[in-house]
């Protein structure tokens, strides 16, 4: 009998740690990686044991994507959206394509809409815009080309014309979700203005003017948690601003330094932290103000002279890092704005970095990837290029799947283990 218990006790400390690890390794799981920079916006994963190094053998998947476009890899469940673009002159479709996680099969591909080719830059593309997602529905912006909601089969549940978005820059703003709503930045060259839209109809919710004339409409908005209430927050050419993401009412802006606005701000240690897009200070605001903050709420700000910044910045810790068009890392202490260390990567960066388990994964437009370790001193971990992929540029940012990477190429997704 003694045994039998003995056995018995054995086998049910063996089952509860069973149980315990499959709980803890669960727990490490990242959620879904539903929209620009991940669920918050801000770069940051929960993953857990996303690898350092990368080789042709942990190349789970590549698919050849049907069309072209810059617009970075979003995630819900086992499916994974993608924008692209096909055709030129008058007649340019903008398609929506959902990929298998686990395959890398294409499980639809959805012509969103065909109308003429606007004017980009070189570097820009006709479908740079990401997508998001609530798990029931994936919603897709094209500038000129219209706001498109699908539901999960690929059926089109409404279409939105936003405007003629003027300029020879194309756009850049991805959508997000905030409860009931899509929000989307509608900066231009013109007429410019932020749109709360009902996300089941379509139909127009709140309207915000912004400030007139600005070159174009690049940054994404993340809403935080201020003291309980919420803020939408977002950068612009010249500054940050806060809105109530419920009616669109603004709250408080901060003048910037050098224009542009593309980098997304990013979130902690109760602070905002901004990056201009052009040379120019870097700088943390703390939100809450109302009006014009620029004297008030700037908790510090430092000289940036590394050129242009099109990937927006991360913080890890307490360092924040930020990655210049050329490849020059930059991290700064997060609460008192010193500049800590400079560091050439190599190669050309136009995606935002990633951030899990401490470290940096930043992808050059060659297709490279470089993770790192910030701190007081940045520590360069690897430097990985898949041999034998199919080339192209690589623009878009990173997505976090299950403690694997995706990343896309302007015609080619990959994922990475």
């Amino acid at each position: 009998m003694f045994g039998i218990s003995f056995l018995a006790d054995k086998t049910a400390v063996a089952v509860s740690l069973f149980v315990a690890m499959i709980a803890q390794s669960v727990a490490a799981e990242p959620g879904h990686w539903s929209r620009f920079r991940g669920p918050s916006g801000t770069g940051i994963s929960h993953a857990a044991e996303l690898p350092v190094e990368f080789g042709a053998s942990d190349v789970v998947w590549e698919t050849k994507l049907p069309v072209s476009g810059h617009s970075s890899p979003v995630q819900w469940g086992n499916r994974i959206f993608v924008t692209g673009a096909a055709g030129k002159g008058d007649a340019v479709e903008r398609h929506v394509v959902c990929v298998d996680a686990t395959s890398g099969e294409i499980l639809w591909d959805r012509n969103a809409a065909v109308v003429s080719g606007e004017a980009l830059h070189k570097m820009n593309s006709w479908a740079t815009p990401s997508c998001v997602t609530d798990g029931e529905r994936v919603v897709a912006f094209f500038g000129a080309g219209g706001l498109h909601c699908f539901d999960n089969t690929g059926e089109k549940l409404w279409s939105k014309d936003l405007g003629t978005f003027p300029g020879g820059w194309g756009v850049g703003a991805s959508p997000i979700i905030y409860k009931d709503l899509i929000i989307q930045n509608c900066d231009a060259e013109g007429a410019s203005y932020l749109v709360g839209l009902d996300r089941k109809t379509g139909d127009e919710v709140w309207r915000t003017a912004r400030e007139a004339k600005p070159r174009g409409g690049w940054s994404t908005p993340i809403v935080i948690d201020v003291d309980g209430h919420q803020e939408l927050i977002l950068n612009g050419e010249f500054g940050v601003a806060a809105y109530d993401p419920d009616s669109g009412k603004p709250l408080w802006h901060c003048n910037g330094f050098n224009g542009r606005g593309t980098p997304v701000p990013v979130w902690g240690h109760g602070m905002l932290y901004v990056v201009n897009g052009k040379s120019g200070d870097v700088y943390a605001v703390r939100p809450g103000g109302r009006g014009d903050v620029t004297k008030s709420h700037m908790a510090w700000h430092t000289d940036r002279r590394g050129g242009r910044d099109l990937p927006s910045p991360i913080l890890v810790d307490r360092c924040l890092v930020a990655i210049s068009m050329s490849g020059i890392a930059t991290g700064y202490d997060a609460l008192s704005g010193e500049e800590l260390w400079k560091e050439r990567l190599g190669g050309n960066y136009s995606g935002s970095p990633v951030a899990a388990g401490g470290r940096i994964y930043a992808l050059a437009e060659d297709g490279t990837i470089v993770v790192m370790k910030p701190g007081k001193q940045l520590e360069l971990l690897a430097r990985s290029k898949i041999d034998g992929n199919s080339g192209g540029v690589f623009r878009s940012s990173p997505g976090v799947v299950s403690n694997d990477l995706l990343i896309r190429s302007d015609h080619s997704l990959y994922r990475l283990k």
